[in-house]
Parts: C-alpha cells; sequence; structure tokens
C-alpha cells in the first residue's frame, strides 16, 4: 500500500543561538545520515554564523536548519559580498510538508532587507533549488587519469628555475594562503577563505582521511618564493605480484603563472608507486586539457558545481562588469522574489552598467534563475531560448545580453562550503 504524504503545515522560524548546536547537528546528521566525530563536529561549528542561521520549528521541535556565510566571492569585475547559503537540511519526518521552501524563502526575503544582492550554494541534489531561484552557475570536471598517458604535450610551458619543495601541509599554511588569494581575484567564483575555511582544508585526522592516507603537499617555488602547490592524498595499493598501483587524490592545486601550474602537476602526475591520479573539482577550463599530449587520457566526468541566486536584481546586475556593450531591455519573472519582478533596461559597456526599471516593451522575458546562472559569466543564453526557457522578444536582443555577460575565465568555486 503506498504511503500518503504528511499534511504541509506553517513552520515557526528563527535565528538559532549557540547554545542550540546540539539539536541543529543532529538535525544535519540525521537529514544527511552522517556521524560526525567530535574534531569534525567542533571544525563545522567553528564556521557557523549563529547570528545568519534559521531553524524551522514543529512546536518546540527542530525540523530544519539553514545558514548564511559572510564571502568575498570574485564575480566579473572583481570581488563582491555573497552569501553562501549551507547548511540546508529537514527531518526525513517532515519532508515535503514546506519546512524547505519556508526556510528558503525567509532566508531570501532577510538577505533583501539587509540589502545582499547575491546568495550561492552547493546543491546535495541538482533538483532542488531551481524552485527558489537558483540557477547552475558553475560546473566542474572530474579527472581519473593514468599515469601511464598522462605525458604533457612539447608546448606545455615550463622554467627550469622551479624547483620541489615537499612540506607537511599545516607548516605551510601562510605560503599556500598567499597563493591561493592571489589566484582567487582572477577567477569568478573563487572566495576568501577564513582561519575556519583553512583549518578545515588542512586537517588531517581520521575523519579528514576517510581511510585514505595523511595529507600531502608539494610546492613550486624559485628564489623569489613560493609559485603554486597541490594538496592531495595517496591511497596505496599494490596487485598480489607486488606491481604499485596506488592512487593519487588530488585535492587541490593552484598556482600563479603557467610554468608552475604545469610543474606542479608534473609532480603529483609522477608520484612514485601511484598508477593513476583522481580529481574530483576542476574548473571546466583547466589548462591541463591542453598540456596533456593525449587529453581523452584525463577520462573527464562533468557535474554542475556552484548555484547562484540574484537576490536583489538592481544592485546584482550594476555590482558586475561586462564584455560588451549592451542595451536590451528584460522582463524578469520571480514569483519567490517579488521585488524582482518587471521591465528593467540594462545599459552597459566595459567601463560600467546601470540596471534600472523601465516602461520600454520588454525585448527578453526570463526567470531570475537565468540571472543567477549566467551571472558569473559562464553560462551563454542561447540554450535557454531553446529549452524555452528564456523568451527572446526582439531578434537579437539574447545574443547581446549573452554577449554582454560572457566571461572569458570560467567560473568556478574550487571549495564545498
Amino acid at each position: 500500500m503506498t504511503s500518503l504524504p504528511s499534511p504541509r503545515f506553517s513552520p515557526r522560524i528563527r535565528t538559532l543561538d549557540k547554545s542550540e548546536w546540539p539539536d541543529w547537528i543532529g538535525v544535519f546528521q540525521e537529514a544527511f545520515n552522517e556521524e560526525f566525530p567530535p574534531e569534525r563536529n567542533a571544525r563545522f561549528e567553528s564556521m557557523i554564523e549563529f547570528d545568519r542561521s534559521l531553524g524551522a520549528f514543529d512546536g518546540d521541535q527542530l525540523v530544519g536548519t539553514t545558514v548564511g556565510c559572510s564571502f568575498s566571492m570574485t564575480v566579473p569585475g572583481g570581488p563582491q559580498p555573497v552569501c553562501g547559503v549551507t547548511a540546508v537540511a529537514v527531518l526525513p519526518s517532515h519532508r515535503r510538508r514546506g519546512v524547505l521552501s519556508a526556510l528558503m524563502r525567509r532566508q531570501l526575503a532577510d538577505l533583501h532587507e539587509s540589502g545582499e544582492a547575491l546568495a550561492a550554494l552547493y546543491a546535495s541534489e541538482a533538483g532542488i533549488y531551481g524552485r527558489y531561484g537558483y540557477g547552475r552557475a558553475v560546473d566542474n570536471l572530474f579527472f581519473d587519469i593514468p599515469r601511464r598517458g598522462s605525458e604533457f604535450a612539447p608546448h606545455a610551458p615550463s622554467d627550469p628555475a622551479l624547483r620541489v619543495r615537499v612540506v607537511k601541509p599545516s607548516e605551510a599554511r601562510e605560503e599556500l594562503a598567499k597563493v591561493f588569494e592571489a589566484v582567487r581575484t582572477t577567477r569568478p567564483g573563487l572566495y576568501a577563505r577564513d582561519e575556519a575555511r583553512w583549518n578545515g582544508i588542512l586537517a588531517d585526522d581520521e575523519s579528514a582521511r576517510h581511510g585514505n592516507g595523511p595529507q600531502r603537499c608539494v610546492i613550486a617555488e624559485d628564489d623569489s618564493g613560493t609559485r603554486g602547490y597541490a594538496l592531495f592524498r595517496v591511497k596505496p595499493s599494490f596487485t598480489e605480484h607486488d606491481v604499485p598501483e596506488g592512487e593519487v587524490l588530488l585535492s587541490e592545486l593552484f598556482a600563479l603563472d603557467p610554468a608552475a601550474y604545469a610543474f606542479v602537476w608534473r609532480q603529483v602526475l609522477d608520484r612514485d608507486l601511484c598508477s593513476r591520479l583522481r580529481a574530483w573539482n576542476r574548473p571546466v577550463d583547466d589548462p591541463l586539457m591542453h598540456m596533456i599530449a593525449e587529453p581523452r587520457m584525463l577520462r573527464a566526468g562533468w557535474l554542475d558545481e556552484m548555484w547562484v541566486r540574484v537576490v536583489d536584481v538592481e544592485r546584482a546586475m550594476t555590482a558586475r562588469a561586462y564584455s560588451a556593450a549592451a542595451d536590451v531591455v528584460v522582463e524578469v519573472t520571480d514569483p519567490v522574489c517579488p521585488w524582482n519582478e518587471g521591465r528593467w533596461r540594462l545599459s552597459c559597456d566595459r567601463e560600467g552598467s546601470t540596471w534600472s526599471r523601465t516602461t520600454d516593451p520588454a525585448e527578453l522575458r526570463l526567470p531570475a534563475s537565468v540571472l543567477g546562472a549566467a551571472y558569473l559569466g559562464g553560462r551563454p543564453l542561447g540554450p535557454y531560448h531553446s529549452a524555452g526557457v528564456a523568451d527572446e522578444l526582439r531578434h537579437g536582443a539574447l545574443r547581446a545580453l549573452s554577449s554582454a555577460m560572457i566571461w572569458e575565465i570560467a567560473p568556478w568555486g574550487g571549495l564545498v562550503f
């Protein structure tokens, strides 16, 4: 017999207090089928901004949570404040009863009231957040590269001044942070990391290892200092005939210049006693694709990464830079954030932009989720028209807006928050 869904109800939503953390983590672990050891629990708690948290209550019982993280995230043109939405969880007993909708709507209303223009999140399931106006703004690649076949093409950049240094990650924290911070402002989607975030990245207890080896780090440097690094673990393995077939599990790799980038990649691809490298989160325009002699050996796959919500369309659209001039009247539909709805004129060039309400006839009609998907510059608009999501009411308007919003460097968040 098929069971009927539980009836919807109106949960009470309020800010959570730090003292309620045990209840909070209990909801999160039940929703995600997890059980955190104390050290991981403490790291998670240290990243929570309790004054930006929300809980949904059924009577006195906490049944759902969400929280916003205050980020400085790079968008086309430079860093901007972005709310990173995380720890979204609903107890299995209260799913499909309106709890998530109540939390999402309240959170967006709070962001609008506080003057925040953008929100971003990583989705546990890709089908959830479009209904709340989030757009799939970022994709990533994952690689499964055999060591044999990973040779570089002759044109791969190099620098004989570079040398490798093997270090304990925790002892090189300042060097890693300096490289990352220099790279961060060059790619949309990357966000600044505070102390708690770096603590999580460099954690090396058993819960962080997930059954693999300790975290390792290689640094590319010359006499001027550090120019790149990689963080990784090794899963050692041998065949029954003692042939080594370990796996390098790459967590992140950044460098200041092309030669250092290629150099660091070679350090992890050529790791002794390892037969393959796995990387789960790389940008879709990773230069490695053009350095490796046989690109098919990357054995790449593709997934959605970060989702972006334009909370205040006027503030958001004037905060970013544009790649080309455009003058387009856009009719935005946004039932979740009705303050965004209506007709807006975007007038922009490479020097600046205005986004203002207008009574002129619409030339494009699209939902706020499409603006979110295109916001970081990695999503052309044409496919949305072909899919029936966006309407072009004046020929050429779609291409004009798409050309203006696209960005040369593909967006990438690089680290789940």
